[in-house]
Protein backbone atom coordinates (compact mmCIF):
# COMPACT_ATOMS: atom_id res chain seq x y z
CA UNK A 1 0.00 0.00 0.00
CA UNK A 2 1.29 3.29 -0.85
CA UNK A 3 2.29 5.64 1.91
CA UNK A 4 0.16 9.13 2.65
CA UNK A 5 1.98 11.97 0.74
CA UNK A 6 3.03 14.02 3.57
CA UNK A 7 2.02 18.03 3.46
CA UNK A 8 4.39 20.65 3.32
CA UNK A 9 4.17 23.50 5.66
CA UNK A 10 3.57 27.17 3.78
CA UNK A 11 5.94 29.51 4.42
CA UNK A 12 6.15 32.60 3.54
CA UNK A 13 8.53 34.60 1.54
CA UNK A 14 10.93 37.33 2.47
CA UNK A 15 11.04 40.49 0.60
CA UNK A 16 14.00 42.48 -0.76
CA UNK A 17 13.84 45.12 2.40
CA UNK A 18 16.42 45.66 5.16
CA UNK A 19 18.93 44.41 3.18
CA UNK A 20 22.64 44.89 4.01
CA UNK A 21 25.73 44.39 1.26
CA UNK A 22 28.09 41.44 2.82
CA UNK A 23 30.33 42.14 5.83
CA UNK A 24 33.97 42.58 4.90
CA UNK A 25 35.54 38.95 6.02
CA UNK A 26 37.80 40.55 8.54
CA UNK A 27 34.59 41.45 10.72
CA UNK A 28 33.94 39.30 13.50
CA UNK A 29 30.75 37.02 13.40
CA UNK A 30 28.56 35.31 16.06
CA UNK A 31 28.45 31.71 16.10
CA UNK A 32 24.81 30.64 16.57
CA UNK A 33 24.46 26.80 17.23
CA UNK A 34 21.53 24.61 17.70
CA UNK A 35 21.57 20.81 18.49
CA UNK A 36 18.22 19.60 17.24
CA UNK A 37 17.59 17.16 19.86
CA UNK A 38 15.65 13.70 19.43
CA UNK A 39 12.97 14.85 21.58
CA UNK A 40 12.42 18.19 19.75
CA UNK A 41 9.66 18.15 16.73
CA UNK A 42 9.97 20.94 13.91
CA UNK A 43 7.85 23.10 16.43
CA UNK A 44 10.07 23.49 19.54
CA UNK A 45 13.18 23.34 17.46
CA UNK A 46 12.24 26.11 15.18
CA UNK A 47 11.14 28.73 17.83
CA UNK A 48 13.84 27.98 19.53
CA UNK A 49 16.35 28.61 16.94
CA UNK A 50 14.33 31.75 16.17
CA UNK A 51 14.91 32.75 19.78
CA UNK A 52 18.31 32.34 19.36
CA UNK A 53 18.70 34.49 15.83
CA UNK A 54 16.38 37.28 17.41
CA UNK A 55 18.27 37.69 20.58
CA UNK A 56 21.56 37.77 19.12
CA UNK A 57 20.24 40.98 16.54
CA UNK A 58 18.53 42.24 19.82
CA UNK A 59 21.55 42.33 22.07
CA UNK A 60 24.40 42.43 18.49
CA UNK A 61 22.45 44.88 16.10
CA UNK A 62 23.64 44.18 12.88
CA UNK A 63 26.99 41.83 13.56
CA UNK A 64 27.40 39.23 11.20
CA UNK A 65 25.65 35.93 12.13
CA UNK A 66 26.83 32.33 11.35
CA UNK A 67 24.13 29.62 12.67
CA UNK A 68 25.42 26.25 12.78
CA UNK A 69 22.78 23.25 13.25
CA UNK A 70 23.22 19.45 14.02
CA UNK A 71 20.46 16.87 14.74
CA UNK A 72 20.21 14.18 17.00
CA UNK A 73 18.80 10.94 15.88
CA UNK A 74 15.62 12.01 13.58
CA UNK A 75 16.28 8.95 11.22
CA UNK A 76 13.89 7.32 9.08
CA UNK A 77 12.98 4.14 7.84
CA UNK A 78 16.03 3.65 5.35
CA UNK A 79 17.91 5.64 7.53
CA UNK A 80 18.00 9.13 6.51
CA UNK A 81 16.97 11.97 7.91
CA UNK A 82 12.68 11.97 8.89
CA UNK A 83 10.58 14.68 8.52
CA UNK A 84 11.04 17.23 11.20
CA UNK A 85 14.69 17.20 10.37
CA UNK A 86 14.12 17.73 6.81
CA UNK A 87 11.62 20.40 7.05
CA UNK A 88 13.97 22.03 10.01
CA UNK A 89 17.44 21.77 7.36
CA UNK A 90 15.61 22.34 4.36
CA UNK A 91 12.16 24.49 4.37
CA UNK A 92 13.39 26.84 7.79
CA UNK A 93 17.26 27.00 8.35
CA UNK A 94 17.74 27.19 4.26
CA UNK A 95 14.13 28.82 2.95
CA UNK A 96 13.29 31.18 6.01
CA UNK A 97 16.46 32.27 8.18
CA UNK A 98 19.13 32.28 6.06
CA UNK A 99 18.11 36.06 4.65
CA UNK A 100 18.25 36.87 8.36
CA UNK A 101 21.75 35.03 8.37
CA UNK A 102 25.59 35.75 6.41
CA UNK A 103 26.78 31.90 6.81
CA UNK A 104 24.41 28.83 7.87
CA UNK A 105 26.32 25.03 8.31
CA UNK A 106 23.78 22.45 8.48
CA UNK A 107 24.37 18.56 8.53
CA UNK A 108 23.89 18.71 4.12
CA UNK A 109 25.95 21.83 3.60
CA UNK A 110 27.75 25.15 4.30
CA UNK A 111 26.52 27.85 2.69
CA UNK A 112 26.82 32.00 2.46
CA UNK A 113 24.25 34.13 2.00
CA UNK A 114 25.16 35.58 -1.19
CA UNK A 115 22.52 39.20 -0.69
CA UNK A 116 23.93 39.96 2.34
CA UNK A 117 22.71 39.66 5.45
CA UNK A 118 19.02 41.16 6.89
CA UNK A 119 18.71 42.22 10.08
CA UNK A 120 15.15 43.49 10.40
CA UNK A 121 14.59 40.22 12.47
CA UNK A 122 10.69 40.05 13.01
CA UNK A 123 9.72 40.17 16.82
CA UNK A 124 7.03 36.99 16.41
CA UNK A 125 7.23 33.17 14.71
CA UNK A 126 4.17 31.85 12.45
CA UNK A 127 3.78 28.36 11.57
CA UNK A 128 1.24 27.24 9.34
CA UNK A 129 -0.47 24.11 8.95
CA UNK A 130 -2.05 23.89 5.65
CA UNK A 131 -5.36 21.36 4.70
CA UNK A 132 -5.39 18.86 1.81
CA UNK A 133 -8.66 18.63 0.50
CA UNK A 134 -10.45 15.48 1.06
CA UNK A 135 -8.13 14.63 4.61
CA UNK A 136 -9.07 14.56 7.53
CA UNK A 137 -5.16 13.53 8.97
CA UNK A 138 -3.30 16.22 9.79
CA UNK A 139 0.27 14.95 10.00
CA UNK A 140 1.20 16.89 12.54
CA UNK A 141 -0.82 15.67 16.00
CA UNK A 142 -2.57 12.86 17.23
CA UNK A 143 -6.07 12.02 16.18
CA UNK A 144 -8.45 12.45 18.63
CA UNK A 145 -11.51 10.77 16.81
CA UNK A 146 -9.94 7.60 16.25
CA UNK A 147 -7.34 7.17 19.42
CA UNK A 148 -4.57 5.58 17.00
CA UNK A 149 -1.26 4.21 17.58
CA UNK A 150 1.23 7.00 16.46
CA UNK A 151 4.55 6.02 16.49
CA UNK A 152 7.80 8.21 15.38
CA UNK A 153 9.09 4.97 13.06
CA UNK A 154 8.23 2.30 11.84
CA UNK A 155 6.03 -0.73 13.18
CA UNK A 156 7.45 -2.99 11.13
CA UNK A 157 10.18 -3.99 12.82
CA UNK A 158 11.76 -7.51 12.75
CA UNK A 159 13.47 -7.15 16.02
CA UNK A 160 12.07 -8.85 19.02
CA UNK A 161 14.27 -8.19 21.80
CA UNK A 162 15.46 -4.01 22.84
CA UNK A 163 18.36 -3.04 21.21
CA UNK A 164 21.76 -2.24 22.99
CA UNK A 165 21.60 0.10 25.48
CA UNK A 166 24.80 1.61 23.30
CA UNK A 167 22.77 1.32 19.91
CA UNK A 168 19.91 3.60 21.48
CA UNK A 169 22.87 5.83 22.91
CA UNK A 170 24.76 6.17 19.18
CA UNK A 171 21.32 6.85 17.91
CA UNK A 172 20.42 9.76 20.75
CA UNK A 173 24.22 11.11 19.76
CA UNK A 174 24.54 10.92 23.56
CA UNK A 175 27.14 9.04 26.33
CA UNK A 176 24.44 6.47 28.17
CA UNK A 177 22.61 9.15 30.57
CA UNK A 178 19.04 9.74 31.13
CA UNK A 179 17.71 12.45 28.60
CA UNK A 180 16.17 14.89 31.46
CA UNK A 181 18.43 14.98 33.74
CA UNK A 182 21.72 13.08 32.60
CA UNK A 183 21.77 10.42 35.69
CA UNK A 184 23.12 7.23 35.66
CA UNK A 185 22.32 4.12 35.35
CA UNK A 186 19.94 4.39 32.78
CA UNK A 187 16.53 2.60 31.70
CA UNK A 188 15.41 2.14 27.82
CA UNK A 189 12.46 3.43 27.63
CA UNK A 190 9.78 2.64 25.17
CA UNK A 191 8.48 5.89 23.74
CA UNK A 192 4.97 3.47 22.72
CA UNK A 193 4.92 0.62 25.29
CA UNK A 194 4.91 -3.04 23.60
CA UNK A 195 1.96 -3.50 25.08
CA UNK A 196 -0.13 -0.60 23.05
CA UNK A 197 1.75 -1.79 19.69
CA UNK A 198 5.48 0.10 19.76
CA UNK A 199 8.39 -1.71 18.39
CA UNK A 200 11.88 -2.86 19.00
CA UNK A 201 13.07 0.11 16.81
CA UNK A 202 15.65 1.74 18.37
CA UNK A 203 13.64 4.98 17.52
CA UNK A 204 10.99 3.53 19.65
CA UNK A 205 13.44 3.83 22.52
CA UNK A 206 14.46 6.68 25.22
CA UNK A 207 17.47 6.55 28.03
CA UNK A 208 15.88 7.57 31.16
CA UNK A 209 17.32 7.06 34.71
CA UNK A 210 14.86 4.61 36.81
CA UNK A 211 13.02 7.68 38.71
CA UNK A 212 12.25 9.60 35.30
CA UNK A 213 11.09 6.55 33.57
CA UNK A 214 8.63 5.84 36.17
CA UNK A 215 7.18 9.07 35.54
CA UNK A 216 7.04 9.05 31.69
CA UNK A 217 3.61 8.90 30.37
CA UNK A 218 2.12 5.14 29.28
CA UNK A 219 0.93 6.10 25.60
CA UNK A 220 -0.19 5.49 21.89
CA UNK A 221 1.55 8.32 20.67
CA UNK A 222 5.48 8.22 20.74
CA UNK A 223 5.45 12.64 19.53
CA UNK A 224 3.17 13.27 22.88
CA UNK A 225 6.05 10.96 25.09
CA UNK A 226 8.60 13.09 23.40
CA UNK A 227 7.47 16.44 24.17
CA UNK A 228 6.99 14.98 27.41
CA UNK A 229 10.29 14.14 27.71
CA UNK A 230 11.24 17.73 26.37
CA UNK A 231 9.08 19.30 29.45
CA UNK A 232 10.24 17.00 32.12
CA UNK A 233 14.28 17.83 30.89
CA UNK A 234 12.85 21.66 31.54
CA UNK A 235 11.19 21.09 34.35
CA UNK A 236 13.88 19.19 36.21
CA UNK A 237 17.18 21.46 34.67
CA UNK A 238 18.29 21.99 38.06
CA UNK A 239 19.07 18.20 38.63
CA UNK A 240 21.69 18.08 35.98
CA UNK A 241 24.21 20.35 38.50
CA UNK A 242 24.08 17.83 41.23
CA UNK A 243 27.21 16.34 41.00
CA UNK A 244 28.89 19.33 39.50
CA UNK A 245 31.47 21.44 41.13
CA UNK A 246 30.53 24.28 43.22
CA UNK A 247 32.93 27.01 40.53
CA UNK A 248 30.65 25.00 37.74
CA UNK A 249 27.25 25.82 39.71
CA UNK A 250 28.23 29.08 40.73
CA UNK A 251 28.64 29.76 36.92
CA UNK A 252 25.07 28.02 35.98
CA UNK A 253 23.51 30.34 38.56
CA UNK A 254 25.24 33.44 37.74
CA UNK A 255 24.05 33.28 34.47
CA UNK A 256 20.28 32.59 34.95
CA UNK A 257 20.45 28.74 35.34
CA UNK A 258 18.79 26.65 38.53
CA UNK A 259 21.18 24.32 40.19
CA UNK A 260 18.31 22.90 42.47
CA UNK A 261 16.39 20.00 41.75
CA UNK A 262 12.70 21.14 42.68
CA UNK A 263 11.14 18.49 44.83
CA UNK A 264 7.39 17.58 43.81
CA UNK A 265 7.35 14.79 46.12
CA UNK A 266 4.51 16.06 48.61
CA UNK A 267 2.63 17.08 45.83
CA UNK A 268 -0.75 15.39 45.71
CA UNK A 269 -2.12 12.82 42.60
CA UNK A 270 -4.42 15.43 41.28
CA UNK A 271 -2.58 18.34 41.71
CA UNK A 272 0.48 16.96 40.01
CA UNK A 273 -1.77 16.57 37.22
CA UNK A 274 -3.21 19.63 36.70
CA UNK A 275 0.25 20.78 37.01
CA UNK A 276 1.25 18.77 34.18
CA UNK A 277 -1.66 20.13 32.30
CA UNK A 278 -0.93 23.57 32.78
CA UNK A 279 2.69 23.73 32.21
CA UNK A 280 2.61 20.87 29.51
CA UNK A 281 -0.59 20.95 27.33
CA UNK A 282 -1.18 24.92 28.04
CA UNK A 283 -4.55 24.49 29.99
CA UNK A 284 -5.80 28.05 32.24
CA UNK A 285 -7.32 28.09 35.37
CA UNK A 286 -10.81 28.44 33.59
CA UNK A 287 -10.58 24.78 31.62
CA UNK A 288 -10.62 23.56 35.00
CA UNK A 289 -14.26 24.62 36.00
CA UNK A 290 -15.67 22.94 32.74
CA UNK A 291 -14.86 19.41 33.95
CA UNK A 292 -18.23 17.62 33.39
CA UNK A 293 -19.50 14.08 33.11
CA UNK A 294 -18.97 13.80 29.28
CA UNK A 295 -15.27 14.90 30.13
CA UNK A 296 -14.94 12.38 32.71
CA UNK A 297 -16.54 9.49 30.02
CA UNK A 298 -14.34 10.02 27.33
CA UNK A 299 -11.39 10.57 29.71
CA UNK A 300 -12.00 7.03 30.86
CA UNK A 301 -12.36 5.40 27.00
CA UNK A 302 -8.86 7.52 26.27
CA UNK A 303 -7.62 5.82 29.23
CA UNK A 304 -9.10 2.37 28.61
CA UNK A 305 -7.91 2.72 24.53
CA UNK A 306 -4.52 4.43 24.46
CA UNK A 307 -3.07 4.11 27.38
CA UNK A 308 -1.30 1.57 29.73
CA UNK A 309 0.65 0.66 32.51
CA UNK A 310 4.16 0.74 33.67
CA UNK A 311 6.42 -1.20 36.25
CA UNK A 312 3.21 -3.30 37.27
CA UNK A 313 1.44 -0.18 38.99
CA UNK A 314 -1.49 2.37 38.07
CA UNK A 315 -1.34 4.79 35.51
CA UNK A 316 1.29 7.63 36.06
CA UNK A 317 0.24 11.21 36.36
CA UNK A 318 1.51 11.67 32.71
CA UNK A 319 -0.10 9.28 31.03
CA UNK A 320 -3.27 10.28 32.78
CA UNK A 321 -2.84 14.31 32.44
CA UNK A 322 -2.45 12.90 28.26
CA UNK A 323 -5.81 11.38 28.77
CA UNK A 324 -7.64 14.07 30.38
CA UNK A 325 -6.74 16.18 27.20
CA UNK A 326 -7.63 14.03 24.63
CA UNK A 327 -10.72 13.83 25.63
CA UNK A 328 -10.60 17.39 25.97
CA UNK A 329 -10.11 17.58 22.38
CA UNK A 330 -12.39 14.76 21.14
CA UNK A 331 -15.28 16.45 23.48
CA UNK A 332 -14.01 19.77 21.07
CA UNK A 333 -14.24 18.11 18.24
CA UNK A 334 -17.66 16.31 18.57
CA UNK A 335 -19.32 19.75 19.62
CA UNK A 336 -17.94 21.69 16.28
CA UNK A 337 -15.72 24.10 18.63
CA UNK A 338 -13.39 26.28 16.09
CA UNK A 339 -10.14 27.12 17.03
CA UNK A 340 -7.21 25.20 18.38
CA UNK A 341 -7.53 23.60 21.58
CA UNK A 342 -4.31 23.98 23.82
CA UNK A 343 -0.71 21.94 22.78
CA UNK A 344 -2.46 21.51 19.72
CA UNK A 345 0.67 22.08 18.52
CA UNK A 346 3.16 22.90 22.02
CA UNK A 347 6.14 25.31 21.70
CA UNK A 348 4.75 27.18 18.20
CA UNK A 349 5.50 30.87 18.14
CA UNK A 350 3.94 32.93 15.11
CA UNK A 351 5.52 32.79 11.81
CA UNK A 352 5.17 36.91 10.62
CA UNK A 353 5.44 38.27 6.79
CA UNK A 354 8.31 40.51 6.91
Amino acid sequence: MPKKKQRSRKSQKSSGRGRRPAPASREKAILLCHDMAVYENFERCARRVFEVLRNAEARMPGKPRHLSLTVQGHRNDVGGYDRDAIEIIRDFSMGYLLPYLTELTTPFHRLANPDGQRNDVPDELQIAYPEEPGSSDSGFWYDVNLLPLRPRGTTENARKTPPKLAAIADYLGMDPACLICWGTPVDRAHAVPASLGGSMDVRNFALLCPDHHRQAPDIADAEAFWAWVDYAEIRDSGSKWNGAAPEVQEWVRAHGGRTEPKDRGDMEFMAAVRFELQHLYGWADADFEHMSWDLLQEYHQVLEAATGKHFGVEKKVATHAWAYHIARRRLAKRRGETGPMPSDHPWTGIWPVP
